[in-house]
């Protein structure tokens, strides 16, 4: 039963809030709709249940088939912007969405920083359309930092990594404390109590190193 439980996230893990979080899904909602044609779900911070299923740096991965995406966007002589996405494979995968409905937001300065923290690095689709944008707008510096590697063993999801790195994206799996800068800055903490530490798992840096080791190899 628990190996299903795992492999079968419940309701509030995809996004669909539970019936106990009815006001906060409704605003959600909201905000799910004004994008269409995506099934997004933006907000300010996220729900600590889906960060640590989908963060998680295992490398057996069941029922983690979404991708979160954490941004902060920095542009000089203006405030830094942080947010979320995360997607319904169904519809756009969360990178291709940001470069779709975020990014037209901030162009037009002379330099933009964006930084991504995923769940796994890109599919080979969503690679390709970030070295078009990389390509398109010289103002645009990328770095993604990821938790773990997506399908990495494949010959057609390394060459994208590589690609990736070519466009002039920086590539890094997430130290213990990067995942500790997303449990702070982009998870939703129990109102009205003290904000609760993150606590790493337990083979959270020797997964950290085992990726590390991998995507030097790809690069």
């Amino acid at each position: 039963k628990m190996a299903e439980k795992q492999e079968e996230p419940s309701n509030a893990q995809n996004g669909e809030p539970d019936t106990a979080e009815e006001g906060e899904g409704k605003k959600k909602k909201v905000k799910r709709e004004d994008l269409p044609p995506f099934e997004i779900v933006t907000g300010e911070r996220l729900p600590a249940i889906f960060f640590q299923f989908q963060f998680r740096n295992v490398e057996y991965s069941s029922g983690r088939n979404k991708t979160f995406l954490c941004y902060v966007l920095e542009a000089p002589g203006q405030p830094a912007r942080r947010g979320y996405l995360e997607d319904e494979h169904a519809a756009a995968h969360a990178e291709t969405a940001f470069l779709n409905t975020i990014l037209p937001s901030c162009q037009g300065g002379t330099r933009l920083d964006v930084t991504w923290y995923v769940s796994s690095s890109p599919c080979v689709t969503c690679a390709q359309r970030i070295c078009e944008a990389l390509r398109k707008d010289k103002a645009l510096r990328l770095t993604i930092m990821v938790g773990r590697l997506f399908m990495w063993e494949e010959a057609e999801v390394q060459a994208a990594l590589r690609a990736l790195r070519e466009a002039g994206c920086k590539l890094r799996i997430m130290k213990p404390q990067d995942f500790e800068y997303v449990w702070k800055n982009f998870v939703e903490q129990e109102e009205g109590e003290e904000a609760k530490a993150f606590v790493p798992w337990e083979d959270i840096q020797e997964n950290f190193l085992y990726y590390e080791e991998k995507l030097a190899e790809i690069l």
